[in-house]
């Protein structure tokens, strides 16, 4: 997937929770739980891509708005 190739987020994740369920059923013959797989792999990184590339939107807002602020990891126990 290109840097030019827009994907939507949301859509993209449903179709990959929609692969895993039919792959976890264990209905689908061996060829076709690979080109599962395979489209799940696809779909996987191109939602890596995009979310790498809204991580950099926000640092560049945060550099930009606020001078020296630094990104920090998300802590989702608090």
């Amino acid at each position: 997937m290109t840097s030019k190739t827009k994907i939507n987020l949301e859509k993209s994740l449903a179709e990959l929770e929609s692969l895993v369920e039919e792959l976890e059923s264990g209905d689908l013959p061996l060829d076709k739980a690979m080109k599962k797989f395979e489209e799940g792999i696809k779909l996987t990184r191109g939602c890596q891509a995009a979310l790498k590339e809204a991580e950099q939107k926000v640092e560049i807002l945060l550099k930009t708005a606020g001078g020296d602020e630094s990104v920090q990891d998300f802590d989702s126990s608090d």
